[in-house]
């Protein structure tokens, strides 16, 4: 069966709760990604700070430079454990609106599964790569 572990992206970016919200927002933009962990200093997970979380700056101060990350963020966030079945996963990624999940060891968070780590999965699995 296979579980998140074996297809989860390792290297995760996260942010913790105090930072300033403008870093997790430059974290997003310059690593093109939709959504990062927020985490506690030993990698415990707190909630997540998504794309969607950020759109309402726009309606904000325009100096938010006070503002955090706990204040935009999602929490409790949805994860599962490394061990969970891709089946599980997959099953969730498609009930819901949001595109990654945090995978975690013992509360602390070790990848994270997104709807792109999924799909390159199907396409290795399906065959060759296609010219187009």
């Amino acid at each position: 069966m296979l579980k998140a572990k074996d297809i989860m992206t390792k290297e995760v970016v996260s942010v913790s709760r105090d930072r300033p919200v403008e870093e997790a927002l430059e974290l997003l933009l310059r690593n093109e990604i939709a959504g990062i962990p927020v985490v506690e200093e030993d990698m415990t997970l707190v909630g997540i700070v998504t794309e969607k979380d950020l759109l309402r700056l726009f309606y904000g101060p325009e100096d938010a430079k006070q503002e955090r990350v706990e204040d935009f963020m999602t929490q409790p966030a949805v994860y599962f454990d490394e061990d969970e079945s891709m089946e599980k996963i997959c099953r969730c990624l498609l009930a819901v609106a949001f595109r990654r999940v945090p995978v975690t060891r013992k509360g602390k968070v070790v990848g994270i599964v997104s709807r792109p780590d999924v799909l390159r999965f199907i396409r290795d699995r399906i065959g060759p790569k296609v010219n187009i």
